[in-house]
């Protein structure tokens, strides 16, 4: 078997690129490390590794999630093969001011301590190059309102697992509107109890039926939005 070993310093960038592909499918964390640097050492951009290699990585696993080809322990064993290739890249990324598609706060409602699709959505969002702050679980309305305004986000993320938590996220939407701020965000809202006509219930810009679908919806929502923010301006 050991000829057949691949040595991922003797392959050529496109062959690397691929095979990172192939290892962030099949979550193997430090063959990703290993990738991560031997393509910064020949000289590629901190964005470029990212783009090519992890993100578009990831949004491979992301579709074979929405299809029902990979299930969730696999596709939280290829986030955290994700998470430390970001580990590598994220402190040259800041140093460079790679440019991040847009900002999320994403956090589970008050009296809801589930957070494993939760983070899967947050690593997912991060790999498709969002910036996340993720706020953790048992979120009360006051700790997304501390987040909201230390961090100036574009999308306000909120899951529960719980029919009876989901509700709490209409209190969080209402307490935007009453500051008359709700306009300036996009609200997306997940978790297994929830459908689209609750989504739109209660206020929220869409749902998200899982991790994979979030991206889409987040990076078609953020596009809209800078069109329509540069047609206003222009």
């Amino acid at each position: 078997m050991a000829e057949e070993e691949i040595v991922l310093s003797e392959l050529s960038d496109e062959d690397l690129v691929a095979q990172m592909h192939d290892d962030l499918y099949d979550g193997l964390k430090e063959e990703i490390e290993e990738g991560v640097n031997i393509l910064l050492e020949r000289g590629w951009a901190p964005y470029d590794v990212l783009t090519k290699s992890l993100v578009e990585g990831m949004r491979i696993v992301g579709e074979d999630f929405r299809d029902g080809i990979l299930f969730v322990p696999e596709v939280l064993l290829s986030a955290n093969a994700m998470k430390a290739g970001m580990g590598i890249l994220r402190p040259l990324l800041a140093e460079t001011g790679a440019p991040k598609i847009g900002k999320m706060v994403i956090g589970t409602v008050k009296g809801d301590i589930h957070d494993i699709g939760k983070n899967l959505v947050a690593m997912m969002m991060e790999g498709a190059g969002f910036e996340v702050i993720n706020i953790g679980i048992n979120n009360p309305v006051e700790n997304y309102l501390a987040a909201i305004e230390e961090h100036q986000p574009d999308i306000i993320g909120m899951s529960a697992l719980l029919t009876t938590t989901m509700p709490y996220m209409k209190v969080v939407i209402d307490t935007l509107k009453e500051r008359g701020v709700r306009d300036d965000y996009i609200v997306l809202v997940g978790g297994a109890p929830l459908n689209e006509e609750f989504g739109r219930a209660i206020g929220a810009d869409a749902y998200c039926r899982d991790a994979a679908v979030t991206v889409e919806t987040a990076t078609d929502l953020i596009k809209r939005r800078h069109n329509r923010r540069a047609s206003a301006a222009g």
